[in-house]
């Protein structure tokens, strides 16, 4: 199923390009289109059969408030609480209980979990550019309920979190959205 994420960027590659004027763009070594802007954040949602996969990627400011390793025991205590909370999808993500969508795997990565393969970009204005990339793969028991994703706890978990680009691929097709926290739900 990963390969559906994989695949996700080039087939919505044409969206990406209209927009890229917009946005302030890095190359990332984890292959996602590459943007990074404090208060965006980027949610891929796959709907294949019962697997529903999602793929968020965030700038750690978004999530701890900050972009470095941490050092002082309060900023490690920040980072493990965002841990915490991102290994706990169904917390994060809104997905109807009728659907009866149950976590089979995933995996988090960042600089700031000690990730060293992961990006750390030391950019033009000499800060460095921290991302926050978790990946979910779900089954679904019923997925024909699964019409809507509601990130309103995500924004509420992460409160640096302004704006949320969303690419959903599933049973009608594929669209790309702009949730925020006044309109947190969106639609397969």
């Amino acid at each position: 199923m990963r390969r559906l994420l994989l695949a996700l960027p080039f087939a919505l590659l044409p969206l990406a390009v209209a927009h890229a004027h917009d946005d302030h763009d890095h190359d990332h070594a984890h292959g996602t289109l590459g943007t990074h802007e404090h208060g965006v954040a980027k949610l891929n949602a796959v709907l294949d059969g019962n697997t529903l996969e999602l793929e968020l990627d965030s700038p750690a400011m978004n999530l701890v408030g900050f972009e470095h390793v941490a050092s002082s025991d309060a900023d490690k205590a920040k980072v493990a609480a965002a841990r915490q909370q991102l290994e706990q999808p169904l917390k994060l993500f809104g997905i109807a209980q009728a659907a009866g969508c149950k976590e089979d795997a995933q995996e988090l990565e960042s600089p700031l979990f000690g990730d060293a393969d992961e990006d750390g970009d030391s950019h033009e204005h000499g800060h460095a550019h921290a991302d926050v990339n978790a990946h979910y793969q779900l089954t679904c028991a019923t997925p024909g309920k699964l019409t809507q994703i509601d990130l309103g706890p995500l924004f509420k978990t992460f409160p640096q979190t302004q704006k949320i680009n969303v690419q959903l691929i599933g049973r009608n097709g594929q669209k790309g959205v702009e949730a925020t926290p006044a309109k947190a739900v969106v639609a397969f």
